[in-house]
């Protein structure tokens, strides 16, 4: 009697498992089915664009990364301009795949407008965490100037190349190191971060549109709106936009006529590497 019981559990377990192992088959058969008719073919395109795009996966463009970016560009929701990141060439090969046309451009990197630091007056003695965004909540920061450079570093931290160093409460960028992904100009609570052409031979070290006794009052070497670079620019590379010159790479040679003319070496030579940016006395 109970060798036949036992013949019947193990009988019944078997047509279980059996039953089990003919869906788990026919469900084998039917994903390896679907997965063969309903296959999406991977766009070609797609796959040649993230191949040429740099691949730093920065941000800089607005995109989670290149492959999002890529996915996009295939779509003509972006432009190619929004990379600063692929090189030239490999922009040219992308626009080839695409059918796009590239217009040329100039490689540029990223510029601190600013040089108050230790030179701005300070409103109160900041002491919260340690960084320019949790600052820049209290009446937009520590410094008296409401465009200056608060410091502490947020730039220098976002930057994925660690090209930005901070000295005397100024960041500055090293142009050697940064490929101009603008993840520091995102990071910047005070949006004093720029793109210049590579090229530029100068820039304008500072962001306040005040009137000139307002500046002089809160900051050592605040632009105060002379205009003297504009008149004595031999280009007229120079124009003064509500209080603050603007300078037109284009036209500007190089001559550093207007770092001399500056009253309050504003207008700086572009720093080379991790040193801070020279005026017209350091440089004669």
């Amino acid at each position: 009697m109970i060798s036949e019981i036992t013949a019947n559990t193990f009988a019944t377990v078997g047509i279980v498992v059996g039953i089990f192992c003919a869906i788990a088959l026919v469900l084998t058969i039917l994903i390896l089915v679907v997965s063969k008719v309903c296959k999406i073919d991977t766009d070609e395109k797609l796959e040649r664009v993230l191949e040429k795009l740099a691949g730093a996966n920065c941000g800089g463009c607005g995109c989670s990364g290149c492959a999002g970016f890529a996915e996009k560009l295939c779509k003509g929701e972006c432009s190619l301009s929004d990379c600063h990141v692929t090189s030239p060439e490999n922009k040219q090969d992308i626009a080839g795949i695409l059918g796009l046309e590239l217009g040329s451009e100039e490689p540029t990197v990223a510029c601190v407008m600013c040089s108050g630091g230790s030179n701005a007056e300070n409103l109160y003695k900041y002491a919260g965490i340690s960084t320019c965004v949790y600052q820049a909540q209290l009446f937009k920061g520590a410094k008296m100037c409401d465009d200056g450079c608060l410091g502490y570093g947020t730039c220098l931290k976002a930057c994925p190349e660690h090209a930005i160093t901070v000295h005397d409460g100024v960041s500055y960028i090293d142009p050697d190191v940064c490929i101009s992904c603008g993840v520091c100009m995102s990071a910047c609570p005070k949006h004093l971060i720029e793109r210049i052409p590579a090229s530029a031979p100068v820039y304008v070290a500072c962001s306040s549109h005040c009137r000139g006794k307002e500046v002089m009052s809160v900051c050592k070497v605040g632009c105060i709106g002379c205009g003297l670079c504009a008149k004595n620019c031999p280009e007229n590379a120079i124009t003064m936009i509500n209080n603050l010159p603007k300078i037109d790479y284009e036209k500007c040679t190089g001559c550093y006529t207007c770092v001399g003319k500056c009253p309050r070496k504003v207008i700086r030579i572009r720093p080379t590497g991790t040193k801070k940016p020279k005026t017209a006395a350091e440089k004669e």
